[in-house]
């Protein structure tokens, strides 16, 4: 009877063990086979330059008095662009490492009265902004690639050299559009490989 039990065990952790192993062969090419091959289903990414407004708060606006200092924009309250997902070699002698990125850089608008404008203001701004920046995209899309086509394997796979990367890429961009304000760089997907 205890033999029977086993078997049928063995059978049924065999089979959820044959499933999870083609789940994960599944995913891992939806995800890295090219999206010319046939495919179950594809992945679908948002458009590559969603601005997303400056979230408004709950509280009732303050009008700041003459004694103290507008709000200064801190990391997540910025306008965010998705930079879309890119695939880059890596430094390496074999050739065989790159890295797949998706980045999204959150800039501060550059009008100090952008969170008191009316409404339909307030969407016109979002608007002409979303043209300037998508003026600049080619500008940061080589920014990141020129940056990462000079790093290896060794460079990226730590939480410090994420950390260094993420200051690399502010550093640079800010550089290449100094009239802009960055307020942060977010890896929204990081898979070296």
């Amino acid at each position: 009877m205890l033999d029977k039990i086993l078997k049928i065990l063995t059978v049924i952790s065999q089979v959820i063990l044959i499933i999870t192993a083609i789940i994960s062969l599944v995913t891992a090419y939806v995800v890295f086979a090219p999206d010319d091959l046939p495919k179950p289903f594809r992945l679908v990414y948002a458009n590559p330059l969603t601005v997303m407004p400056v979230a408004a708060s709950a509280e009732p606006a303050v009008e700041p008095t003459a004694t103290e200092a507008p709000h200064q924009l801190v990391p997540g309250e910025g306008i965010m662009v998705d930079m879309s997902t890119k695939i880059i070699n890596l430094v390496d002698p074999g050739g065989h490492k790159y890295i797949r990125v998706t980045i999204v850089v959150e800039f501060a608008p550059d009008n100090p009265e952008f969170e008191s404008l009316p409404e339909e203001e307030k969407n016109a701004y979002l608007l002409e902004f979303e043209e300037k920046l998508t003026s600049r995209l080619p500008i940061m899309d080589d920014t990141v690639i020129t940056l990462l086509s000079t790093k290896t394997y060794e460079d990226l796979y730590t939480a410090e050299g994420k950390e260094k990367l993420r200051m690399e890429i502010m550093g640079l961009l800010s550089q290449k559009m100094p009239d802009l304000h960055i307020l942060s760089i977010y890896f929204t997907e990081f898979v070296v490989q």
